[in-house]
C-alpha cells in the first residue's frame, strides 16, 4: 500500500513542481534519524538524485522523502500562533530574451515533465534552440532556468 501511495504519479508530480536544480532540501537519515542537507542535482520520473556536500556523496532518493523547508525549524510542542510555512524559492528564471546568450546552460521541461539540460546555440526571436540529449529544442524563454553549478 505504502508503495502505491509512494509511486502515485499525482504525489510526484506535485513533489516535482516544488523542486528545482540546486535548490537545498532535507531527507530523513534511517541510519541516525536525523535530518540531512542535500542539494538536488538532477530529477528522474519517479526518484531525485542529490548531492550530500558534507560527505560529497551522490544518491537517490524517492521524492516522498524529500522536504523543501527545515523540519528543525520549529520545535515540537511549541504553542501559541499555528506557524507559517516558508514558501520553497522559485527557481531562478531567464524569462527574458535579455537574459539568454548563446553558449548558457540552461534546463527546461518537456511535455512529458523530463528536465533536459543542455546549452543555448542560437537565439530567435521568440524562442532559443537548445542542444540537449543530442537534439535541438526550440524553447520559450519563460521555460528557461539557468544551470547552477554544483561542486562534485
Amino acid at each position: 500500500m505504502i508503495e502505491q501511495l509512494l509511486a502515485d504519479p499525482r504525489r510526484i508530480v506535485q513533489a516535482r513542481s516544488q523542486l528545482h536544480l540546486g535548490q537545498q532540501v532535507h531527507y530523513l537519515d534511517w541510519g541516525d534519524g536525523k535530518w540531512r542537507k542535500v542539494r538536488v542535482v538532477s530529477m528522474k520520473n519517479d526518484r531525485v538524485t542529490v548531492l550530500d556536500e558534507a560527505s560529497a556523496k551522490q544518491f537517490s532518493l524517492p521524492y516522498a522523502a524529500i522536504m523543501t523547508t527545515d523540519p528543525s525549524a520549529t520545535p515540537k510542542g511549541e504553542q501559541g500562533p499555528a506557524p507559517t510555512q516558508p514558501k520553497p524559492s522559485p527557481p531562478p528564471e531567464v524569462s527574458r530574451r535579455e537574459n539568454v546568450h548563446v553558449g548558457q546552460r540552461v534546463s527546461f521541461v518537456d511535455q512529458n515533465l523530463q528536465r533536459h539540460v543542455g546549452q543555448v546555440t542560437r537565439i530567435n526571436q521568440r524562442t532559443a534552440t537548445v542542444h540537449a540529449d543530442g537534439r535541438a529544442w526550440r524553447i520559450a524563454f519563460a521555460l528557461l532556468q539557468p544551470v547552477i553549478n554544483v561542486p562534485v
